[in-house]
């Protein structure tokens, strides 16, 4: 046990200091180069009505940050430090800690009440502590098995899926799964929808195919989501969900999308909306649905800097992981643009 945590240590820091001695693959100027040409691509934008969802949805998955044995946490009926105060026809039903575990997993599950769309929401927070980083780029992978879809086992050839995050779901689920299922069965004119942020997006994904399974139809959404398995599995991610259903949404360069490496036998799925601009306030204009598994114009097209995980990969239509006010001056200090745009 001991071991295998120190070798998951050795990989997190063998790629955060590969990363940090060469923060960029291409060089300083195509990678300029690269930022205008999606800056300025004639690809149709975002509708203003899903620019607007998604804004509020990356609040709701900050609140999760204040899930957590170093937080205040969220009370009822739906109070926190974060942006709860925005939600006033929320409840709050559970919060969840898993712990310090190697794979832990926090968040909370909230029902939207009338005159808001009501939801049944489910909300996973994202990278918080060493042990989620050690979670995140964990190699391991295994066998995904489908859950029993219609009472009879679902078959997904050749899937394999992160075992960080499968277990983070496992964990999760053994809490929150029955408490889901009974909000599902009282309230059928509420729509299910998952949100997360980084790890919490790789829970939330391996969450949407439990709850389809289960006969759901949810709404997943996702901030900046590592791979979650490999191509086989991405696959059987693209013939379960739509655009409509399930937005992968990213932001130039997130370092997070990219790994686990695809040396490594790791893949995205589709349903990519990609972020074009470096900083902070974004408009729809900035935003388009991207192409395929990986689109070259968006996030693949990037280069991994481990620096952009302390800016690109929390600035996701607001500062997130904080837990603290909306005018918190942590919230509103942006990076300089010669180190968004990659020249450290």
């Amino acid at each position: 046990m001991f071991r295998n945590v120190l070798f998951k240590l050795s990989l997190v820091s063998a790629f955060l200091l590969s990363a940090a001695a060469s923060p960029l693959l291409f060089p300083v100027r195509e990678q300029i180069q690269l930022s205008n040409r999606r800056n300025s691509s004639t690809t149709t934008p975002i509708s203003q009505k899903l620019f607007d969802e998604f804004e509020e949805l990356s609040r709701i998955v900050d609140i999760a940050y204040c899930v957590g044995s170093l937080n205040t946490g969220v009370e009822q009926p739906f109070q926190c430090l974060s942006y709860c105060k925005d939600f006033p026809t929320f409840e709050l039903k559970q919060t969840w800690n898993t712990g310090i575990a190697l794979q832990d997993s926090c968040g909370y599950v909230a029902l939207s009440h009338a005159p808001a769309v009501p939801r049944i929401i489910v909300a996973f927070r994202g990278t918080y502590s060493i042990a989620n980083a050690i979670a995140d780029l964990s190699l391991t992978k295994q066998e995904y098995v489908p859950y029993p879809s219609r009472g009879r086992q679902e078959k997904c050839e050749g899937c394999s899926v992160h075992s960080g995050f499968y277990e983070s779901w496992t964990q999760s689920e053994a809490i929150i799964g029955d408490i889901v299922d009974e909000l599902v069965r009282e309230n059928p004119d509420y729509k299910l929808i998952l949100v997360g942020h980084s790890l919490g997006g790789a829970v939330a994904a391996l969450a949407g195919l439990d709850f389809k399974g289960r006969g759901y139809e949810p709404t997943v959404t996702t901030f900046g989501e590592p791979k979650v398995g490999n191509s086989a599995l991405a696959g059987f991610f693209n013939r379960k969900f739509t655009a409509n259903t399930y937005r992968r949404v990213t932001h130039i360069h997130d370092p997070v999308p990219l790994v686990p490496l695809t040396q490594w036998n790791y893949s995205q799925h589709a349903y990519e909306y990609y972020i074009s601009a470096s900083q902070l306030p974004y408009t729809r204009e900035d935003i388009h649905l991207c192409e395929g598994n990986e689109d070259i114009n968006c996030i693949a097209g990037d280069s991994p800097n481990a620096l952009q995980l302390f800016w690109a990969h929390r600035d996701y239509f607001h500062r997130l992981g904080l837990c603290l006010p909306e005018d918190s001056f942590l919230r509103k200090i942006r990076l300089w643009d010669s180190v968004a745009e990659g020249e450290l």
